[in-house]
């Protein structure tokens, strides 16, 4: 029986803990292809590479594993991997695991969570998996199993196209985690806070912090689930469209 085809990628670079936790789990499902980039992409969202040119480089191969490093965005990655690299579709992409909360507001900014989406607008099933901890050498080995249960049911029984899943993770602590809720993105918003420092020239530029606020306190929502030390999954889509409010925006169409 052929193996399937997994493409991974991510959004912290191919160095990251994370991404290697990811191909050593995805490895034993099937054969991999990881296409990461050269540097931290976080927060470039949908971002693609229109100038410079993009690069692909193999860095490591072996039996049904090949490894490419790519100076693009992790939307590049997954688009170089099946539109240029791969001789035929991946069975799934898979993106992480990411060094920090991909749930609310942060799904927006997401490069790990860009290239799920980029993969389920062709078709594609994938899953985008994040742990609530931005520590570099942070302890991914309590997600072994829920990652390999998660992945190996959406290979046997795929997603509704155009939907891929937005898996966040608690990070681990003295209780161990109490099981998985399915819920919606919880409204929330980052406040920018700006602080002014010089530039190697003596100029003055910005560096940029934040405080995530979230009112949305709600037991649906996937904010709740990891502050209660669930996993949450967010069936995740790239129609922005409120379709709830279409009705009641048709005054627009009697104005002209």
């Amino acid at each position: 029986m052929k193996k399937p085809l997994i493409l991974v990628t991510n959004d912290d670079s191919y160095k990251a803990k994370g991404l290697r936790k990811l191909i050593e789990l995805m490895k034993t499902l099937g054969e991999v292809v990881v296409i990461s980039t050269e540097q931290v992409m976080s927060a470039k969202g949908h971002s693609i590479t229109i100038t410079p040119t993009l690069t692909a480089t193999l860095v490591d191969s072996g039996p049904d594993y090949k490894e490419y490093v790519c100076n693009g965005t992790p939307v590049d990655c997954v688009k170089v991997g099946y539109q240029w690299l791969l001789d035929r579709l991946p069975d799934l992409v898979v993106s992480g695991i990411n060094h920090g909360s991909n749930a609310s507001a942060n799904v927006i900014y997401s490069g790990t969570m860009a290239a799920a989406i980029e993969a389920s607008m062709d078709g594609i099933n994938a899953i985008g998996f994040s742990l609530d901890c931005y520590d570099l050498d942070a302890d991914f080995d309590h997600l072994d199993d829920y990652i390999l249960t998660i992945t190996k049911d959406v290979l046997q029984n795929g997603l509704p196209k155009g939907i891929c899943l937005n898996v966040n993770f608690p990070k681990r602590g003295p209780e161990p985690i109490k099981g998985l809720k399915v819920c919606r993105q919880a409204f929330a918003r980052w406040v920018e806070i700006f602080s002014e420092c010089q530039d190697e020239r003596g100029g003055t530029c910005l560096k940029i912090g934040g405080e995530f606020i979230c009112e949305d306190n709600a037991e649906d929502t996937d904010h709740y689930a990891l502050k209660h030390n669930y996993i949450s999954l967010v069936p995740t889509q790239s129609d922005l469209t409120a379709k709830q409010y279409i009705e009641g925006m048709r005054r627009f169409e009697h104005i002209f």
